[in-house]
């Protein structure tokens, strides 16, 4: 069990967890460093977890930023557990969570700091992520309700893509260019204050990847503590770059963690019916793909796909299990 004490020497801990993105882990170290090259910058700390990668991110870490601290781990630990061994050892008044394939843009670290220290109530807080080509990303939530559970990332989405669920959820009710209260904000890029962890603790190891950001805001908003939506600070996310490398084991991850996170919320049978119901959709698509591949259209991808709902429903989207590093991810970046 990781422990975070609430003394801290720097006002801020970055934590990368890494899994074979090492070009993009380059490029977003650069760019946290120039970031901090800023005036008035705050003292930083940088920790990258390298996942036991394969594509030389560590050595790449270790040859080219000898400043940064590197845990090299002999095995695939996971998102969740990965932010917890870096926490454990950092020492910054407030901690960022930020995906390796992610680019902090300008003093969006100095910014962010300063906007934690003149409003002590504020717990979370999340920079407003932008798309490689300058477009918005969405980044801002409401809580999920039980209803939001079986639109969200399912195929009703993908028939009503406006519904309104969705939209709620995503606060599109909302204007994206102005600082907000929101419920949380997205693990891409996710400033948590120290005092908060400490209350509450830490990441909740049981999520292998996705929910976990959302599990510890919701536990921070219970606390007493606000989180904030700043526009004025910005980071660019190249979306899924180290989850659309197993995509089989980003769905079984993705559903998987949503049950379990009503399970411990809403109880067991509330997130029994939305498993099955889950269940339900992933037959639906394999029948689909599989008509579509009977059809001659695009067979290989079809096979796919097909072998893809096979393996999420054989799953039985009972649990987050990690899996190896040589066929499984690390959700260092979401």
């Amino acid at each position: 069990m990781h422990q975070l004490t609430e003394s801290a020497t720097l006002d801020l801990s970055v934590v990368i967890v890494s899994w074979n993105v090492k070009a993009l882990l380059a490029a977003c170290l650069r760019s946290i460093y120039d970031s901090l090259s800023a005036p008035n910058a705050p003292s930083c700390e940088v920790i990258v977890v390298d996942s036991a990668s394969n594509d030389g991110s560590a050595e790449m870490v270790r040859s080219e930023f000898p400043q940064v601290r590197l845990l090299a781990e002999q095995e695939n630990v996971g998102f969740t557990r990965g932010n917890n061994l870096a926490i454990a050892q950092s020492r910054g008044r407030y901690i960022l969570l930020l995906n390796p394939d992610t680019v902090v843009i300008g003093p969006a670290l100095a910014t962010m700091v300063a906007y934690m220290d003149a409003h002590p109530q504020v717990g979370v807080l999340g920079p407003q992520l932008l798309n490689p080509d300058g477009s918005v990303q969405s980044s801002r939530r409401r809580f999920p309700t039980f209803v939001t559970a079986f639109w969200d990332g399912t195929i009703l989405h993908e028939w009503f893509p406006h519904n309104a669920a969705a939209r709620r959820y995503h606060m599109q009710d909302r204007p994206d260019d102005e600082e907000q209260g929101v419920d949380w904000v997205t693990g891409a890029c996710f400033l948590v204050r120290r005092e908060a962890l400490a209350r509450v603790g830490l990441l909740d190891e049981g999520f292998f990847m996705y929910s976990e950001e959302l599990d510890l805001a919701y536990r921070i908003k219970r606390a007493g503590w606000q989180a904030v939506y700043l526009p004025s600070a910005q980071v660019i996310h190249h979306e899924g770059q180290s989850s659309a490398q197993v995509k089989a084991a980003s769905h079984i991850y993705f559903q998987s963690s949503k049950v379990r996170f009503f399970r411990k919320y809403l109880g067991p049978t509330r997130a029994e019916v939305l498993r099955w119901f889950l269940l339900g959709t992933y037959v639906y698509q394999w029948l689909r793909e599989g008509a579509k591949w009977l059809l001659g259209s695009k067979r290989a991808l079809r096979r796919d796909r097909m072998r893809a709902y096979k393996q999420v429903l054989r799953s039985g989207l009972k649990r987050s299990t990690r899996i190896d590093s040589s066929n499984g991810v690390a959700r260092g970046a979401s």
